[in-house]
């Protein structure tokens, strides 16, 4: 039975809400429940169930425990909606590093792909948008999929732009064979590990009861382990952005070889949450940014003289700036 429902959290794409039961033994129990509409709305639901599931199945109480997905009409419009336990969080305190980060490598050493291969067994959405999660041995093929994405959704809400397509092709055909494909390349290997997805700030709470973190909203699929801070270099970084949390992972795991290009590839990685956020929001900085990215990655790894020139002073990695990442609620 039903004791209540109210709305509850913020998010730009989602309705969300806190649900209060009785179970059926007459103990009480609260939920949290997302709801959308549209073309993503199934795979945003059924991506967030899986990922969470599996999540939970390796680090329990990681991530809020998922409960279940599926639809129903309004009368107007088919609904999807995923339901989860609910916690109280504080969501404005930073994470205690020490813990957060032996959880996260515990998550990457363990979450191993059931197959050995890079991808997820069903599609998952990163805003609003689709990720493609297709099984592959080589990184760079898998990581070039999920670049490609980003830049059609970014192309269709910004719309074209001849230098920063020539670079965007530069970077696919180029520095991402280059400076991923040496991850697999003259002996060395990775082994694809299971990342949250979208580990940032705004998804990342302290539970009121238990004085743990907790994450939420994942997005998983089995990549190369240092996929999962690239939203840390991004501009709208507070807490990430401090290098305890990556000297305390680094503890557990090493970086990859060839470790003299992890900085680099921590860019590349970056690249495709700007460009998530600028296809989400028209006119977003974020654009700019990951373009000046591309330009830094191509002179280094793919030159070609008919791009523009790299410009470190729109790059903030040396001047520091910070763009404050602003969620608007669906009404």
């Amino acid at each position: 039975m039903i004791i209540s429902a109210s709305s509850c959290g913020t998010s730009s794409w989602t309705k969300t809400a806190k649900i209060s039961v009785i179970l059926p033994d007459g103990s009480t129990k609260r939920y949290f429940l997302k709801c959308i509409t549209g073309a993503s709305a199934r795979a945003l639901v059924e991506g967030e169930y899986y990922s969470a599931s599996a999540i939970e199945a390796v680090v329990p109480g990681l991530v809020p425990k998922a409960t279940g997905w599926g639809k129903y009409s309004n009368g107007e419009s088919e609904v999807h909606f995923f339901l989860g336990d609910f916690h109280d969080m504080e969501l404005s305190a930073p994470p205690e590093p020490d813990s957060l980060m032996s959880q996260i490598a515990e998550l990457h050493q363990k979450g191993t792909s059931p197959n050995g291969m890079f991808g997820f067994p069903v599609p998952v959405v990163l805003g609003k948008f689709e990720r493609t999660v297709t099984w592959e041995k080589s990184w760079a093929k898998s990581f070039n999929y999920q670049l490609e994405d980003v830049i059609k959704y970014d192309n269709e809400t910004n719309g074209p732009w001849p230098e920063y397509d020539a670079a965007c092709r530069q970077l696919v055909d180029v520095v991402v064979p280059r400076l991923l494909g040496a991850l697999q390349s003259d002996g060395r290997e990775i082994k694809p590990a299971l990342i949250h997805g979208d580990l940032w700030e705004n998804n990342v709470g302290i539970d009121m009861e238990t004085g743990k973190t907790v994450l939420f909203d994942p997005g998983c699929t089995y990549a190369h382990n240092e996929m999962e801070f690239g939203t840390w270099r991004c501009s709208w970084a507070f807490h990430f952005n401090s290098p305890i949390y990556m000297r305390l992972y680094q503890r557990h795991v090493e970086p990859s070889e060839p470790v003299d290009e992890w900085d680099d590839r921590n860019r590349l990685y970056s690249i495709h949450p700007y460009l998530n956020d600028s296809a989400g929001h028209p006119g977003s900085v974020s654009r700019q940014i990951a373009y000046n990215d591309m330009l830094y990655l191509c002179e280094k790894y793919g030159p070609l003289h008919t791009l523009q020139k790299y410009d470190p002073g729109r790059d903030i990695s040396v001047t520091g700036a910070y763009v404050p990442f602003t969620i608007h609620q669906l009404e």
